[in-house]
């Protein structure tokens, strides 16, 4: 199967680092114009370097910073949520700041930028592609991750809903759930065997995900071989929630 963008344009929200890195370059390798958000100029400017895309720099905590972000990337065909930030804290601990903060980006970031997207590929007529980075999480209970596990399972019902809503417009909607991913920072997190290992025992592939994984489910979700599939909500994880 050959997926190809070639005259399609992609957004990717924080593709500095990470999972969202990997899918920016992924997406301008099978030939989409990609446009990367991130609120860190440093890393855009690398990526820019490395694959040759536009760049938008903004903080996606503010709501309106958020809204013009999206809107100076100009007409998408393709948009990937994947901005996020895990504060980790247990439940009796878990502070405003934090929450206040998790939600405004894992969700509500998420929410205008996709609300800005979805108006011009309606106004356009022609259609589109949204996948929503989700995660494991908000498939499970996991201790300390209060405030993320609740924005997750926030973005699978947003997921569902902004599918029922935008598919009559021919605009696909769908989230990607994965586990333990091995980003650089997902490896010097669960770098510690005695961390690791129970999660490990969990997975009956025996691995975790790595950010090449994600970005090619993403790829296939965009594209138009998954042209039925709508309002899913779909895990990586090595079979994790087959037990």
């Amino acid at each position: 199967m050959d997926i190809r963008f070639e005259g399609k344009r992609a957004l990717v929200t924080g593709a500095g680092k990470g999972i969202g890195r990997v899918i920016a370059g992924l997406l301008k390798d099978c030939g989409a114009e990609v446009v990367a958000l991130s609120r860190t100029q440093s890393d855009l400017d690398s990526l820019e370097a490395e694959i040759g895309c536009e760049t938008v720099c903004v903080d996606l905590t503010n709501p309106d910073a958020a809204r013009k972000a999206a809107e100076q990337a100009g007409p998408i065909d393709l948009l990937v949520n994947n901005a996020a930030v895990a504060i980790l804290e247990p439940f009796m601990g878990v502070s405003v700041e934090a929450f206040d903060k998790t939600f405004a980006i894992n969700v509500r970031a998420m929410i205008i930028v996709s609300q800005v997207i979805a108006r011009g590929m309606i106004s356009r007529g022609t259609g589109g592609a949204i996948v929503n980075l989700s995660s494991q999480a908000s498939k499970i209970g996991l201790a300390d991750h209060t405030t993320y596990c609740a924005s997750k399972g926030a973005v699978d019902q947003l997921t569902r809903t902004m599918a029922l809503e935008l598919g009559p417009h021919k605009i696909r909607v769908n989230a990607v759930n994965p586990t333990v991913v091995l980003t650089p920072m997902g490896e010097r997190a669960w770098s510690d065997p005695a961390k690791s290992g129970p999660m490990l025992s969990r997975i009956p592939l025996g691995k975790f995900a790595q950010p090449r994984d994600v970005a090619h489910l993403v790829a296939y979700l965009l594209s138009d071989q998954a042209d039925m599939i709508h309002g899913v909500t779909l895990p990586i994880d090595g079979g994790f929630l087959a037990r």
